[in-house]
């Protein structure tokens, strides 16, 4: 048999190579198509506004820890001359604002109760996981990052017919965290604030020291002018807004305990006195045990334990993550628990 020459041999290894580089090469372009092409309609589904009636409208605040991005939500037939409370929705990590409306239904609630919502969102920059860095108060990255929320809240006042006496904050997860830090920071620009599933405040100072506390350790000790010092108040503690605490006692991510732990630092901190626990259900929803801690016969800190739930947003959209549907509604909650506030303050 005739050996084949080593020009025949290099001409075969040759003409392999190209299939083979070709072959790739369609491969790789498809997989390229097939990404760009999720990546477009993640994207798209970004920019499309949640369901509802109302605007769902874009803007960019620029402060000490940089440019965010958030959306506004109005509700619709705005009167002239007339002025709506403001709702600061912080969400929580691995989230977006628009993942956040659509989770919590604030929006329908909003365009109810004729209030605006204001989603600021995290910059991936910032943090990977879209998180908000409420913990890093030793460098300063915190307060930076909550300087820059504050002049986005500052820019819709400005630019939409806002009460500014009626405004309050909330928050999912680091939301949480980071509202109590806006609220500490800034308290009598707030007149309510809402942490579910949050961190106590206080507890942490640096990325070390953070998976501490969240899991429950590493609470600020009880009197009050630890407590001031830990939370980095920038007021007298009277001046904190009340506070509306949820959390699951199932949450594997937060350690429920901070969820007590929370009430009895804004308790302290606002010289409120604690009453007694009682439990409500309604229908099939988880059970939530409830107690107030009171001043003068005024509710400065309400503390909601949800049975069974996770971390998740209770009552939330179904289907979706960090949303739990079986809840107790917690959007409904949070505007009752705000909306009392502003028609407390007022009175007072």
């Amino acid at each position: 048999m005739a050996r084949r020459s080593p020009t025949f041999a290099s001409s075969a290894f040759t003409r392999a190579y190209q299939r083979g580089l070709k072959a790739l090469t369609k491969a790789t372009l498809r997989s390229g198509t097939r990404i760009a092409g999720e990546v477009t309609r993640a994207a798209a589904k970004q920019l499309k506004p949640p369901r509802g009636p109302g605007d769902w409208l874009s803007g960019m605040a620029i402060g000490p820890g940089g440019a965010r991005r958030y959306h506004l939500y109005r509700p619709p037939d705005l009167q002239s001359g007339e002025r709506l409370p403001l709702l600061v929705m912080l969400h929580g990590c691995g989230q977006t604002g628009r993942d956040f409306a659509v989770s919590t239904r604030m929006n329908l609630l909003a365009a109810r109760e004729r209030f605006f919502v204001l989603y600021p969102e995290q910059d991936r920059l910032a943090h990977p996981q879209g998180c908000w860095n409420w913990y890093d108060r030793r460098s300063g990255k915190a307060d930076a990052e909550a300087a820059t929320l504050m002049a986005a809240v500052d820019q819709a006042c400005m630019l939409y017919p806002v009460d500014r006496e009626r405004v309050a904050v909330a928050g999912l997860s680091a939301g949480a965290s980071m509202a109590a830090l806006l609220a500490t920071r800034y308290p009598v620009r707030f007149k309510a604030l809402a942490m579910h599933s949050g961190v106590a405040p206080g507890a942490a100072r640096s990325p070390a020291t953070a998976l501490g506390a969240m899991r429950g350790r590493h609470v600020p000790p009880m009197p009050a002018t630890a407590v001031g010092k830990a939370m980095g108040a920038a007021a007298v503690f009277t001046t904190l807004p009340p506070l509306l605490v949820l959390h699951g006692d199932a949450d594997a991510v937060v350690s429920a305990s901070n969820a007590g732990s929370t009430a009895e630092v804004w308790g302290t901190a606002t010289g409120a006195k604690r009453g007694a626990e009682r439990t409500l259900q309604r229908g099939k929803r988880h059970a939530m045990r409830v107690t107030e801690f009171k001043r003068s016969g005024r509710t400065f800190v309400m503390l909601c334990e949800v049975a069974g739930l996770g971390h998740a947003w209770s009552g939330g959209a179904p289907r979706l993550p960090f949303s739990d549907a079986a809840g107790p509604n917690a959007t409904r909650l949070i505007w009752a628990f705000a909306a009392k506030q502003f028609r407390a303050a007022a009175t007072a």
